[in-house]
């Protein structure tokens, strides 16, 4: 059996973004909005949907080449600290207003990504 490994960066925002909104319990606030459907990656990351909860950003999912990013903008201590017990890559950055990145680099890790969601709602 060959055992292929989802690294598209675009692929995996989709999955994430699917994953959002099929959700109950603490996810059913969760929407993904100002979705970009030709959204291309970039190196830098391209901006490919907004994650919000009861009208409140919450992050932005990037894309990029192998992977997707989501930058935290709420409860971003929480984010670290769900990311962390995840075992996703992941780091604070430390500007105005403050940030956690979240690294969802292949398909596996979109279901671990969807606990650090969990952690802003």
């Amino acid at each position: 059996m060959v055992t292929t490994e989802l690294d598209d960066g675009v692929r995996i925002a989709q999955l994430l973004a699917s994953e959002l909104v099929g959700h109950e319990g603490r996810l059913d606030a969760v929407t993904v909005t100002d979705a970009d459907p030709d959204v291309e990656p970039t190196t830098d990351g391209a901006v490919a949907y907004r994650i919000r909860a009861d009208g409140d950003r919450l992050a932005t999912v990037f894309v990029h080449p192998d992977r997707a990013r989501v930058d935290v903008e709420r409860r971003v201590d929480a984010a670290l600290d769900a990311a962390r017990e995840a075992e996703l890559r992941v780091r604070p950055t430390a500007g105005e207003p403050p940030r956690t990145v979240v690294f969802v680099e292949n398909g596996a890790d979109v279901k671990r990504a969807l606990r650090v969601v969990e952690s802003l709602v």
